[in-house]
């Protein structure tokens, strides 16, 4: 059994080489990446486009981008933007990485990468004809606790892995025509939040062999409730929960016959862990103390696409696509289970 936690490697992400950034889509989310981007690293937002040119100024005016654009294919034509951040709701991410794709930009899409395993399939064929660099938003991934379970789950620290569990939910106001609850924007817990539990077992035991869902459905047919019991083919599961309807604690753990990992909450953004031997000796504990805290962690994900990009990779080593549209096909086998509503 270890006596020590490793440390993080590549903690910090002003170390990553700048790329010029261009958002598509500024709302809350871009909004948030844009600022920690420029706090925490040497990447630069150069960049922004909407479908409104007035949305596009004051998003610029507010964020220290330099250039506005009322269109997509305006930001997209920038040939001073070597990378797009595809920001916009997830019903539309297939059209707009596209747009982004066949324009010679990388991109690093938000999560969901799409809201279809086929949609993400169609993303992830046509960066590699394009010979572009592609990845999903999914920041969890590049975290320091995140490098430091990795390192954990190499090294058989656990033993055999039997057991995970994560849970993601938030309380939010019912609105038929918001894109949470609005079955035309690809509403739904599972596609919001459920995706980051869903990864958190991918990353931890690999695509499922078996999936269980039960739930329940909003007035609008999308789903509002959502626990999925996951299997392996060796026997291990995972047990996951997400919703719209309450505020869950956001834990998360990894057991195995020789210890676990308890991720402190929220467990998708930067927090800490408890590394627990099986023989009941004293846990060994890492609390993140970079300062980044909360979507300010977004910073990780953006100096790994720099970092990768520079190397000449086409995809992510620690989140591969592959792995992206596995996730998404387990989510649509959550989804069919339940009856919620299917994504045109």
């Amino acid at each position: 059994m270890t006596s020590t936690l490793p440390s993080p490697r590549h903690p910090d992400p002003a170390d990553a080489p700048a790329l010029r950034w261009g958002v598509l889509g500024p709302g809350g989310i871009a909004a948030d990446f844009t600022d920690a981007l420029h706090r925490h690293t040497g990447q630069r937002v150069v960049a922004c486009g909407s479908r409104s040119a007035e949305r596009a100024r004051v998003f610029a005016e507010a964020h220290g981008v330099e250039r506005a654009y009322g269109s997509y294919e305006e930001l997209v034509a920038d040939a001073e933007v070597d990378v797009v951040y595809v920001a916009s709701p997830h019903s539309e991410h297939l059209e707009h990485a596209l747009l982004a794709i066949a324009a010679g930009k990388h991109v690093l899409v938000e999560k969901p990468i799409a809201p279809t395993a086929a949609q993400a399939r169609a993303i992830v064929e046509a960066a590699r004809r394009a010979g572009v660099f592609a990845m999903e938003a999914m920041w969890t991934r590049y975290l320091p606790q995140t490098d430091i379970a990795r390192q954990l789950l190499d090294d058989g620290a656990l033993g055999e892995l039997r057991v995970v569990t994560a849970d993601f939910g938030g309380s939010a106001a019912y609105d038929p025509e918001s894109r949470l609850w609005n079955p035309a924007l690809a509403g739904g817990a599972l596609l919001d939040l459920g995706v980051y539990v869903v990864s958190f077992a991918s990353f931890a035991l690999g695509t499922p062999a078996s999936i269980i869902a039960t739930g329940s459905l909003a007035p609008t047919g999308v789903d509002e409730q959502a626990s999925l019991l996951l299997g392996t083919a060796g026997g291990a599961q995972a047990l996951l929960s997400t919703g719209l309807r309450a505020a869950t604690p956001g834990l998360a753990t990894i057991c195995g016959s020789e210890a676990r990992i308890e991720f402190a909450a929220p467990f998708w953004g930067p927090s800490g862990l408890r590394l627990h031997p099986a023989d009941g000796s004293a846990p060994l504990a890492w609390t993140d103390p970079y300062g980044r805290p909360h979507r300010d962690g977004m910073s990780y994900e953006a100096a790994a696409l720099a970092r990768y990009v520079a190397e000449g990779r086409a995809e992510s080593p620690l989140h591969p696509l592959a792995e992206v549209v596995s996730t998404m096909e387990t989510l649509d086998e959550a989804r069919r289970q339940l009856g919620a509503t299917a994504v045109v």
